[in-house]
């Protein structure tokens, strides 16, 4: 179904710092590049959050109808240590100090990257290139640049001229930065003397004789920069210009910056229509980081083998807390903020396990148009995913009180309350339909069930008081009995 002509779809662009309605180049038809991993090291929880942020973008505009060539990378060379342009591979790095083939540290956490993702229930990219398989593309585009005057040789290795550039384009207009300003407040650092200016930033990269990921260009052994890698993958597989480009906030400068430059030397257009970003993900309030011990694996979060976590908790209700935030606001993970998650996410599912034995009737009390569209509204505004739960908890509300007889709805309407909690519960969020990993709920519903035919058997023999006591004592422990024509039922 093309739901997206029914529907007003407003994003955020980073680019213009103000929402726009989504306007693809191509009806029907949307064209997304998300900066992948670097893979030297195992996933860590901020760059999970940024990831499902475009996992439900994704899944949203495929939800609305569109056709979505959703392309993210996997950054296997190139990437310089703290993101300069001097200094060692983050790869290699890792597997000098390992003693292994960089391929094989590329493997093991490409590998480990896509265990984490499945086990949050991404779905996978429409591509997903690697750097090290598009070296020749990355050489062409040196060369073009190279020829149109953007670019210097020097020492075997290539540059780009970013106050050239500047000259007749605007370095800086995705971050807001003044390259006047930059140039003034960059001091000159050891190793940079190949440069004309400071802010000028790699291309290629000659490789030293001890480099152990090299390739033959026309300027000698090197290795591509890294902001090279994402324009060659982005273009090839989605034109000159796209649709939307993401990634994590602090991709906006100088990777998404380098990468404006590089599209509109070779193409003489903006490459991105729609700049997307999303924000970082803190631990108890500070920043995430191995150095300061504030730091914890998607891994140890299944586990609950963390200092920082009181028992395990599933991928479920970790991804379900991720999405109560909106993925532009800054989140902080602790073990309060996932245990509340936790209990919103099984009052979630508690609902959705008794849709189905919901009566109808002639009539409806309940609007149930209004509170869909409501929920398109949600999704529609940048897609808002706390406000779209909020909904969908008005959603589980109203099957409550459905379920208890206090509101009467139609067969046609029932239809479309499922239809559309099922929806964006499991198809737009990418929520499992299953309980979270604590099963103390469910040991509860057996002492419960337990209690209750004890309390049958009391009937059955006319032991009222006893009947009564274990009727009381739960309603004292909030446990609220219900005999009804099917039987004894109870909720909490």
């Amino acid at each position: 179904m093309q739901l997206y002509k029914n529907q007003h779809l407003e994003l955020y662009n980073s680019l213009s710092g103000v929402k726009e309605n989504f306007k693809p180049i191509h009806d029907g038809n949307v064209g997304m590049y998300v900066c992948g991993p670097t893979v030297y090291s195992n996933v860590h929880l901020g760059n999970v959050r940024t990831f499902m942020s475009f996992d439900v973008i994704f899944r949203y505009l495929l939800h609305l109808g569109y056709k979505v060539r959703y392309v993210r990378n996997i950054t296997d060379v190139g990437h310089i240590v703290d993101d300069v342009d001097e200094g060692e591979d983050k790869i290699a790095k890792k597997a000098r100090v390992e003693q292994l083939e960089p391929m094989e540290i590329v493997q093991r956490y490409t590998v480990d990257f896509h265990n984490i993702l499945d086990k949050f229930n991404f779905l996978p990219p429409s591509i997903e290139p690697t750097a090290t398989g598009h070296i020749i593309e990355q050489i062409q585009i040196v060369q073009e640049i190279i020829d149109k005057g953007y670019a210097y040789v020097t020492n075997g290795s290539v540059y780009f001229d970013v106050v050239k550039f500047n000259e007749t384009h605007n370095y800086g207009k995705l971050s807001g930065r003044n390259i006047e300003d930059m140039l003034a407040n960059t001091r000159d650092t050891e190793g940079q003397s190949d440069k004309k200016n400071t802010q000028d930033f790699a291309l290629w990269k000659k490789a030293e004789p001890e480099h152990i990921m090299r390739w033959p260009s026309p300027w000698g052994i090197g290795f591509p920069g890294w902001h090279l890698e994402c324009t060659a993958m982005s273009t090839k597989y989605l034109g000159e210009t796209f649709d939307i480009h993401g990634g994590g906030m602090d991709l906006k400068f100088p990777h998404h910056e380098c990468e404006i430059a590089q599209n509109e030397v070779c193409t003489g257009n903006s490459p991105v229509n729609y700049w997307m970003h999303a924000n970082m993900l803190t631990l108890n309030g500070k920043k995430m980081a191995k150095s300061t011990g504030n730091n914890i694996l998607p891994g140890e979060i299944f586990t609950g083998e963390s200092p920082f976590l009181s028992k395990p908790f599933s991928p479920n209700v970790a991804r379900f807390f991720m999405l109560q935030a909106h993925y532009r606001s800054v989140l902080d993970f602790s073990n309060d903020a996932i245990l509340a998650a936790e209990k919103g996410f099984d009052r979630l599912m508690e609902g959705m396990s008794i849709i189905d034995s919901i009566e109808t009737n002639d009539s409806s009390s309940i609007d149930i148009a209004s509170w869909r569209q409501n929920c398109y509204n949600a999704m529609n505004d940048d897609f808002n995913t706390p406000i779209l739960i909020a909904n969908l908890f008005e959603g589980i509300r109203f099957v409550n009180v459905l379920n208890d007889k206090r509101e009467t709805i139609t067969v046609s309407d029932l239809q479309v309350l499922k239809t559309t909690l099922k929806s964006f519960i499991f198809d737009v969020l990418g929520i499992k339909n299953e309980k979270s990993s604590d099963n103390s709920s469910e040991k509860l519903e057996g002492v419960v069930e337990m209690l209750i035919e004890m309390r049958n058997e009391a009937r059955a023999n006319k032991n009222w008081s006893l009947s009564d006591e274990i009727r009381d004592k739960l309603l004292a422990l909030g446990i609220q009995l219900k005999d009804g024509k099917e039987g004894t039922s109870f909720s909490i």
